[in-house]
């Protein structure tokens, strides 16, 4: 090291190098949103999905446009111009279908053949009233394409499936312009397009915000402790650099930035700002005592330098524990936070330190000293721990007992709603489809024949419309569509286009005749449904965001309903879509937590158990770790926040970051012990060595997750709380508990 820091000139150039490269490769972060990342990778379902799509697209490539008009749409000027923009829109970029009110018709079966009636007779205001009592009385696109108030109508696009984020935004400035220009400016949006283009920026808004606010939070901490510019400077410019370096890094690597990106700012600078201080108070300490810079710096690193490296090692490992989700996007937040807390220590440890060695002292010391304030103040809390040990032990046990309390009232009722900002545009148009149609959770069945059957067999279209009737039951199901709504539209068309008639026929030879005219007229539309073989098909619907555990017990009815309702032999139903597949990663949540937190933990104690070689030390070390991870999940339990993949994040951040102030606690006292003191004189030392920079370090961390009470993100918010407010409770149980275990076990 000693070696390494003499070069201390080129290590500053060269990081200011990469730095200045890391900031000119900023431009090519990609941001990304894609439910698929979601998605329980190397799931059944999700492999079957896989496959259902490829034969009928995916159930997500859709945009919904709600154009509203006070007190009704029924308004001539109003439906010509919402027409001209209906038919304009089928011929946009990216569009393959487009289905509205204006542009629909009811088939209706004359002797001349088949003729067409509008649903709306958009030159004839006369006619308004029947027409939207028909169109009550008929109920097929109430919800749908109207809703149940006649305030708004409804433009349904289908899209090429798999837009991206460039895409999306070119798509919705197209749709924005012919809306604008058709005087249609009260609208509202639901779609795959509008949520990657809402959440992309809301990503990029929050990275700025985050390392906007943490950078002047960790400003005025270090400006309050240090009282020198300098110093303060330093260890600021050298936690930017950091995230410079990590960002271009992700850059390179072609990494693309998710929902959880919004987390690296803090993480990097707050982690960063951990190890800056751990070094800076050692090295500023024996600078006090007159020690030689250079020979300072090395015995600094040598002192708390493993203990920093160690602590940087737990905290990626803790990310990494991530890696054991089934959701990508976690996973790759895991894999990532760990690369950035691995780069801010080597930049920590090279770049800080060289600019410390290239400062005058006058510049780094401060001119009043407060160290006996708080080693007069860390003496008290060292005699509170030897006093009062036994009270500490019954108070530990009872928090334990009160935090799995909390843990077993931890739900997973997630709504989808919940991850938008709160008054965001994106979160009220989200509530408006809820609220007036269908909502946005899609849920499809497919359809499989078995044997020599057909879904064009009148046996099989029977099958097929008792799951349908069984899901009109269900209230949170709507806009339920399936390869039989064709059949039931001709059976209507023949019968005077009479409501009452928008059944299956009762009669095999009618149903055939309906197919041989499905063939002829609806051949396309068809095939969005049933495959090229007549061997399957797929009934949609949508699904209102009624909560996971509410949607999860209509799932249950549904399987239990087509088990025991439906002739098996003949077809299987089975439930896929996008929406099946955001639910099931939440019961993947707690396993893949668990194991990855264990697998963290038990790596942790193999490398604790290599630098420290003393299993009672080991075992001291884990305890106060434990307990700030229930402490996280009880918060979870008594505050009601339902766990989804976002919020998991939260405990490998605080196992992550809280082991590392055991690890610098331990590690001193085991120094101090090395040289010959008494347990109770390592203490001590220990106190006046260590408390400040770990209370200073956690107080820093407990700010600056609350930084994320800022955001409009709710997760984030939610995050931000939890994590700040448990790491406070480890600071508490490292200071008070882990000296009392020392003294009890060691």
């Amino acid at each position: 090291m000693q070696q390494i820091l003499r070069q201390k000139k080129a290590i500053v150039f060269i990081f200011l190098c990469l730095g200045i490269l890391a900031t000119l490769s900023l431009g090519n972060l990609k941001f990304s949103f894609d439910f698929n990342q979601f998605f329980p990778e190397g799931d059944e379902d999700l492999l079957f999905y896989q496959d259902f799509i490829e034969e009928f697209g995916t159930d997500d490539s859709f945009l919904l446009i709600a154009i509203e008009h006070d007190p009704s749409v029924f308004d001539k000027d109003f439906l010509a111009r919402f027409h001209k923009f209906s038919k304009e829109a089928k011929k946009f970029k990216y569009v393959t279908d487009s289905q509205s009110l204006t542009t629909l018709f009811y088939p209706l079966k004359t002797a001349l053949g088949y003729t067409r009636l509008p649903i709306i007779h958009i030159e004839d205001s006369t006619r308004y009233a029947t027409d939207w009592k028909k169109i009550k009385e008929d109920k097929l696109f109430v919800n749908q394409l109207i809703d149940e108030k006649s305030g708004s109508l409804v433009l349904s696009l289908q899209t090429i499936d798999g837009l991206d984020y460039e895409q999306s935004k070119e798509f919705l400035s197209i749709i924005r312009e012919a809306l604008n220009k058709n005087g249609l400016v009260n609208y509202h949006f639901l779609g795959r397009a509008f949520f990657y283009e809402a959440i992309v920026e809301l990503q990029r808004t929050e990275i700025i915000r985050t390392t906007i606010i943490s950078s002047i939070l960790v400003f005025f901490i270090l400006f309050l402790v240090y009282r020198r510019i300098v110093i303060v400077l330093i260890s600021l410019f050298s936690i930017i650099l950091s995230l410079l370096l990590f960002l271009g890094l992700l850059s390179v690597l072609g990494k693309q930035l998710n929902a959880l990106a919004a987390f690296y700012p803090i993480l990097l600078i707050i982690v960063g700002t951990s190890d800056v201080i751990h070094i800076m108070d050692n090295f500023l300490g024996k600078l006090k005592k007159g020690v030689e810079k250079n020979i300072a710096m090395v015995q600094s690193l040598k002192e708390v330098g493993i203990s920093t490296l160690l602590t940087s090692v737990t905290t990626a490992i803790g990310f990494a524990s991530l890696l054991t989700s089934k959701s990508s996007s976690v996973s790759g937040f895991g894999i990532n936070a760990s690369l950035g807390v691995l780069t801010a220590f080597i930049t920590i440890v090279l770049f800080t330190c060289a600019l410390l060695l290239l400062t005058k002292n006058s510049y780094l010391l401060p001119k009043k000293d407060n160290a006996e304030k708080w080693n007069s103040a860390l003496t008290k809390v060292n005699i509170f721990t030897q006093n009062r040990s036994k009270y500490i032990l019954i108070g530990s046990f009872l928090f334990t007992i009160i935090c799995v309390l909390g843990m077993l009232q931890i739900n997973t009722n997630y709504q989808i709603k919940e991850s938008f900002p709160k008054n965001s545009t994106i979160a009220n148009d989200f509530d408006f489809f809820q609220k007036n149609y269908a909502g946005f959770r899609p849920l499809e069945i497919a359809v499989t024949t078995k044997g020599n059957s057909k879904i064009t067999d009148f046996a099989i279209a029977q099958e097929i419309e008792k799951v349908v009737a069984e899901l009109n039951t269900i209230k949170p199901i709507q806009n339920i569509q399936s390869s039989n709504t064709f059949y039931k539209g001709l059976h209507k068309a023949h019968h005077l286009n009479q409501a009452d008639f928008f059944t299956l026929p009762k009669k095999q030879t009618e149903f055939d005749k309906y197919t041989r005219e499905i063939t002829k007229l609806a051949k396309k539309p068809f095939s969005k449904f049933v495959n090229d073989s007549a061997t399957k098909a797929r009934i949609t619907s949508k699904v209102l965001d009624v909560g996971l555990d509410s949607i999860t017990t209509v799932y249950q009815h549904l399987k239990t309903f087509i088990k025991t309702e439906t002739d098996t032999t003949k077809v299987s139903f089975r439930l896929t879509g996008t929406g099946i597949l955001l639910d099931k990663n939440s019961f993947y949540i707690k396993d893949s937590l668990i194991q990855g937190l264990l697998m963290g933990l038990l790596l942790v104690a193999i490398i604790m158990a290599f630098i420290f070689k003393n299993l009672k030390l080991l075992l001291i070390s884990l305890l106060p770790n434990l307990l700030p991870l229930l402490f996280a999940a009880a918060l979870l339990g008594f505050l009601k926040i339902p766990l989804e993949s976002t919020i998991s994040v939260v405990f490998a951040i605080v196992f992550g970051i809280a082991v590392d102030d055991t690890i610098h606690f331990l590690g001193r006292y085991r120094i101090s012990i090395g040289k010959g003191f008494t347990k109770e004189e390592a203490l001590q030392i220990t106190f006046a060595d260590t408390g400040r920079a770990l209370i200073i370090t956690t107080l820093i961390l407990f700010f600056g997750f609350l930084v994320l009470l800022f955001s409009v993100h709710t997760p984030s918010i939610t995050i931000g709380l939890l994590v700040g407010v448990t790491l406070l409770a480890a600071l508490v149980l490292d200071l008070l508990l882990l000296p009392v275990l020392i003294r009890k076990l060691l």
